[in-house]
């Protein structure tokens, strides 16, 4: 390794860029300087503390998530579109199972869900593990088939569109970002090895058009200069840098959709937010569209433009960033925000208001009848047991899936733990829920 000012701060490139306005796709060219300070703010304060997207009084919070929304266009055109998606795995006991080709059921990964995504967004797919959205997600790459459900991709249905030729353009326009970029990178093959990967495998360029394309692709990573970056090992970089490297084995083959798998879930605090102020300005510069799977909602309410919840399976909750987080209309929802941590205590004599779910999330395997929420819901009645709620319109795209939300948009109690082991009637009485369940 070289003794270049690259080697000694790994992101500081990164860093150099943050004010420059031609490298700032997080706010439109006429905002003001204030506006854009808080944004700045904003985003890093997120990337450090999760618990300042569920404070509404918190002075950035209305600008934050501004950038997002007005970056899509509303005419924009559907690039994706999920129909009734399903992806069940067998249950198989031993080897004469197998043989015979008998299951003893299936694990419901994804379970019938719909979801589109318009050209230039950013869709933040949300829940916890077992959740089925990086199922999801390798679905839309086409590394695991759908048992149930399409898929259409600018206007196409790819939902049978398998083998190593026919999947060829349909991948060159949609890239996948893995978690971990440890194990992403071959320890033996250089930068610009694993980077010009997919131009050799796809046929692209002569050696010179692509040697140009890898080092273009590094330049947009922000890993500079992009000659000296592509002879080095990965074991020669910092963790950051290493997601880069990832982020532009996505980005040379100049795709239209990226699916980004918890991007930035295994680098510290610190390089969070130029990770995500990268992808922002690749949206801007680029006009990418992400599918951005986390289980952060902090981070999915800075980056996305709107969000997606998912439990065992199920879409929970979507709509606009701002109305999810401000004010969710699924207990699930409303439980993730209540959860994250505020730096600001409760007043001399309170105690924080937190909805505590009991319980593990159910097996895939063995999904509650009703909803599937219902054993750690604190507001479930008797017909949450027995049917399950499709996703109710709320108003302006925001649509939930629980019995409550039926009429309408509806203020959810907060229960503590108290009131949750205490059970349904003691949070209905102190809310009124239990009348307009009824």
């Amino acid at each position: 390794m070289t003794g270049s000012r690259n080697d000694t701060h790994p992101d500081a490139d990164a860093h150099d860029h943050r004010h420059d306005g031609h490298h700032d796709g997080l706010r439109p060219h006429d905002e003001s300087a204030h506006e854009a300070a808080d944004r700045e703010a904003a985003i890093h304060a997120a990337a450090h503390d999760p618990g300042l997207a569920d404070r509404p009084e918190h002075p950035h919070h209305e600008h934050a998530p501004g950038p997002s929304v007005s970056a899509v266009d509303p005419a924009a055109p559907e690039l994706l579109r999920l129909d009734g998606l399903e992806v069940h795995f067998p249950i198989r006991g031993g080897l004469l199972d197998a043989l015979l080709g008998r299951s003893k059921g299936v694990v419901r990964a994804v379970d019938g869900i719909d979801l589109s995504i318009r050209k230039g967004e950013i869709l933040a797919l949300v829940g916890e593990s077992g959740s089925g959205k990086t199922t999801t997600g390798r679905v839309v790459v086409k590394l695991t088939r759908q048992t149930g459900g399409t898929v259409r991709f600018g206007g196409e249905d790819v939902s049978e569109l398998w083998g190593s030729r026919r999947l060829r353009s349909y991948r060159r326009r949609v890239q996948l970002i893995f978690q971990d970029p440890y194990e992403t990178l071959n320890p033996k093959h250089t930068i610009g090895d694993f980077v010009g990967e997919p131009l050799i495998v796809n046929g692209i360029g002569t050696k010179g058009d692509r040697e140009e394309r890898i080092h273009a692709a590094l330049e947009a990573a922000g890993l500079r200069p992009a000659a000296d970056y592509a002879a080095r090992y990965p074991h020669e970089l910092s963790g950051g840098q290493r997601q880069r490297v990832v982020i532009a084995g996505a980005l040379v083959m100049n795709p239209d959709l990226v699916v980004a798998d918890e991007p930035v879930s295994m680098l510290d605090v610190s390089i969070r937010t130029e990770l995500l102020r990268l992808m922002l300005d690749l949206r801007s510069q680029r006009g990418l569209t992400y599918l951005f799977i986390t289980h952060d909602l902090s981070i999915a309410w800075v980056l996305a433009d709107r969000i997606a919840v998912m439990y065992l399976g199920k879409i929970m909750e979507i709509g606009p960033a701002e109305q999810v987080i401000r004010t969710p209309r699924n207990p699930y929802t409303q439980a993730l925000v209540s959860v994250s941590p505020s730096p600001d205590p409760p007043a001399a004599g309170e105690r924080a208001k937190r909805t505590i779910l009991v319980g593990e999330t159910p097996d895939a395997a063995h999904v509650p009848t009703g909803c599937r929420f219902h054993p750690r819901c604190p507001l479930a009645f008797d017909r949450c047991k027995v049917e399950e709620p499709p996703l109710f319109d709320v108003g302006e795209g925001h649509r939930a899936a629980c019995w409550l939300a039926e009429a309408g948009p509806l203020d959810l109690p907060v229960i503590d733990a108290v009131q949750a082991a205490g059970g349904v009637e003691a949070a209905a009485a102190d809310s009124g829920v239990a009348g307009a369940a009824s």
